[in-house]
């Protein structure tokens, strides 16, 4: 029975050990539900509990909300690659689309006014 509890106490360091050098080197705003210092003070201060919450609670689950300097190379826009998205071919097209544009919004105006008054 004493092996069991040595192997027990053995477990528990050594995931204590993992979530506390986890918990110091995740980037600050990534955490989850608080911030970096009552999670540190929480695995510190409850080891097999902390950590077991640190784990269920606290740990990122996808990578990094924002990227990093060093990972900022060039910004990409997916909605751009859309399929069906408008494109003019000649500055023609791009202003009679602009034109539109311009219509429409006038004809709503134009109708919330009317909305107003009633």
């Amino acid at each position: 029975m004493l092996y069991f509890g040595g192997l027990f106490g053995l477990i528990t360091l050594g995931l204590w050990l993992f979530c506390l050098v986890d918990v110091i080197t995740t980037p600050d705003g990534d955490h989850r539900h608080l911030s970096k210092t009552p999670w540190l003070l929480i695995v510190l201060f409850f080891p097999l509990a902390g950590s077991i919450v640190w784990l269920v609670a606290g740990k990122p689950t996808r990578g990094p909300a924002r990227p990093r300097p060093y990972e900022r190379t060039m910004p990409s826009f997916p909605e751009y690659d859309r399929p069906g998205r408008f494109a003019a071919d000649d500055p023609t097209s791009d202003a009679e689309f602009l034109r539109r544009c311009r219509e429409r919004a006038e004809e709503q105006r134009r109708k919330a006014r009317e909305a107003e008054g009633d």
